[in-house]
């Protein structure tokens, strides 16, 4: 009887180690990786169906997904897990954090994990555009994957009713302001029922200020994240035309507008036209009730806008097995289905052209042609504002913006101020 119970128990410890052995080898890496949601629709369950596909395909590999907030969420509590020794392994952050993230030693470069030649052939399956942001010192730190341009958003409804080809949005400054100031509309006592336009100054407003300078062919900054050209005479006439869009040519509110409630604004038809990020596509199409259109940036002496967005970034303080994880992951993640999945589902761009012959995308461009107006205009894309310093570096130049919107300073006063300081803190990176 004893050796039988002995039989039994020894078996039994067999049985659990085999079941904790096995369940060991089906998660025999744990991946945590930050998200950041700033934007769009229900993205938190967009990548939740990607995660459980990749788990589904990959059951030796766990993925916990942290939703961290805005952009700067995500880098602050990512950076902070790294210091407290629980680290994350990976983390979707803003394409132009690569400096910082550099300077802390924080993240490791695509070029030094990856090991085949098919590797090798997949950092460059990207759009060049979408790289920018991503490469410096002859490697590749950031893979693009929630990346967007901003579009012009713009209300057919509206156009037709003052008198406007729905089909022909404004191409150039000129033209901005001729069809914004037929668009806006008053009541009988003079109050604004519509604006003709709006563009966001709060939130990102360096990053539509990009797209003001480009237009005006003057980048703001260089390619060693080294030097800014604040004070520029193109850069300073591209925010005398922003003001003057408020204060002179009343096509929009003058001071600021709110980058937040702008996207309800123009569902609800308080401006027919605004300039916005195209992860913003899908939800608008989804909720507008009017007939709605997108368009590239207008030109003034060429089209422009920045790139934005967030890279896939790897984490130093993980081990090899996990880094070859979380190559695993963003390989699988940035896969043409895959991004022609999450190109549909969000409005954000598909990162590779190869996403674009995906029977799928190709359908969804037919159908809604829009879809095709981000990725476009890429053609005219320049990288957005990255330097050393980046954080302190663009609030000298959203500050300057501010100043000038509320009527504060001059654009040249508030330029030249920022140029000043930018370069005291760019100095040593020289």
């Amino acid at each position: 009887m004893k050796s039988v119970k002995r039989y039994m128990a020894v078996m039994a410890s067999a049985l659990s180690l085999l079941i904790l052995s096995s369940n060991g080898a089906l998660a025999a890496t744990e991946l945590t990786m930050y998200y950041p949601v700033a934007v769009g629709g229900p993205l938190t369950k967009v990548v939740d169906g990607l995660v459980a596909d990749f788990e589904k395909a990959n059951p030796d590999i766990k993925v916990n997904a942290i939703y961290a907030g805005n952009y700067n969420d995500a880098r602050i509590k990512a950076l902070a897990a790294l210091k407290s020794g629980d680290p994350a392994q990976l983390s979707v952050m803003f394409s132009i954090d690569i400096y910082e993230l550099i300077e802390q030693d924080a993240i490791v470069a695509f070029d030094d994990i990856v090991e085949t030649d098919d590797d090798r052939a997949w950092l460059k399956s990207f759009y060049p555009a979408l790289m920018e942001n991503g490469v410096t010192q002859g490697k590749v730190w950031g893979i693009p994957f929630q990346r967007s341009t901003i579009v012009m958003y713009y209300n057919k409804d509206a156009f037709r009713e003052a008198g406007l080809d729905p089909d022909s949005p404004p191409a150039t400054w000129d033209e901005l302001v001729s069809m914004g100031q037929k668009l806006v509309k008053k009541d009988a006592s003079g109050n604004v029922d519509r604006w003709g336009l709006m563009i966001p100054s709060t939130g990102y407003p360096y990053w539509m200020f990009g797209a003001l300078t480009m237009q005006n062919d003057q980048v703001l900054m260089n390619g060693d994240g080294n030097e800014t050209y604040y004070d520029a005479p193109s850069t300073v006439e591209a925010l005398q035309f922003w003001r003057d869009l408020g204060d002179k040519h009343g096509v929009m509110p003058a001071n600021t507008i709110e980058w937040g409630t702008l996207r309800q604004n123009f569902l609800e038809g308080k401006t027919a036209m605004m300039w916005h990020s195209t992860g913003n596509l899908t939800i608008v199409k989804k909720n507008a009730t009017f007939d709605f259109g997108v368009a590239m940036l207008p030109a003034k002496k060429r089209r422009g806008t920045p790139t934005g967005g967030g890279n896939f970034y790897i984490f130093k303080k993980s081990t090899p097995e996990e880094r070859a994880a979380s190559m695993k992951l963003i390989r699988f993640l940035t896969a043409p289905d895959r991004t022609a999945e999450w190109s549909i589902s969000t409005g954000y761009i598909g990162t590779r052209p190869d996403a674009y012959e995906t029977d799928k995308l190709k359908s969804y461009v037919m159908e809604f042609p829009p879809a095709a107006v981000a990725r476009d205009q890429l053609e005219f894309a320049t990288a957005e504002l990255s330097t050393y310093q980046t954080g302190r570096v663009r609030k000298l130049l959203d500050d300057a913006i501010q100043a000038t919107l509320t009527g504060a300073k001059s654009p040249e006063e508030a330029l030249g101020s920022a140029q000043d300081q930018a370069d005291r803190l760019l100095k040593r990176y020289r």
